[in-house]
């Protein structure tokens, strides 16, 4: 009786040792970004940290399948926290486009105007072979006036099949809001600060 068991214990740990761990994969919401030729620098903003909800402010991919079921990927991940990454991939977009300077939390001279960007992700959804969906309530306040102007951009972006594709998707929604974004640090300077028309 104790030949069989031990047989199949011994057969399980050299299957065991012989299987290969599967390779993770780290992808990043900054990376693919065209560079910018220099720009005089205009603004500075102040890009404070993203919020995303819990149950994506992982590491780790959090994907829907087209039946609704949420699946959580150990090998897919992203490079940092999630909220990180938004709020990185969000200040190298918005002062790319501004020729501005990301000031927060450092010392600068009081020569230019400073807006400050809150942004708090209500919704980030990925859809394999269908579509990556960020929705985002923001707001850009001028610290000199304390007038703020707060927006909602809904961004959803069609995506092909794997995971490249999907983070992408992402990069383009992400793209969209930092636009927004830029469009309501301009628009303070004709005096008529206001969201971008849907």
């Amino acid at each position: 009786m104790m030949k069989p068991i031990l047989a199949a214990c011994t057969a399980a740990l050299l299957l065991g040792a012989c299987s290969t761990p599967q390779p993770e994969h780290f992808y990043t919401l900054s990376g693919g970004a065209e560079v910018q030729p220099a720009k005089p620098v205009k603004y500075y903003v102040e890009m404070l940290a993203v919020s995303v909800p819990q149950q994506v402010s992982r590491n780790q991919f959090v994907v829907t399948a087209p039946s609704g079921r949420i699946e959580l990927l150990e090998q897919q991940r992203w490079a940092g926290p999630l909220a990180g990454e938004i709020g990185q991939a969000l200040s190298t977009a918005v002062t790319n486009d501004l020729g501005a300077i990301d000031v927060f939390r450092t010392p600068h001279p009081d020569n230019l105007p400073v807006y400050r960007i809150s942004s708090n992700v209500q919704r980030f959804e990925s859809v394999m072979g269908q579509y990556a969906l960020i929705d985002a309530v923001w707001s850009v306040r001028q610290l000199s006036s304390s007038k703020v102007v707060t927006c909602r951009t809904v961004a959803n972006e069609k995506v092909g099949a794997g995971y490249d594709e999907l983070v992408t998707g992402h990069r383009r929604a992400v793209g969209r809001i930092a636009a927004d974004m830029a469009a309501v640090v301009r628009s303070f300077d004709s005096g008529s600060a206001a969201c971008p028309a849907a």
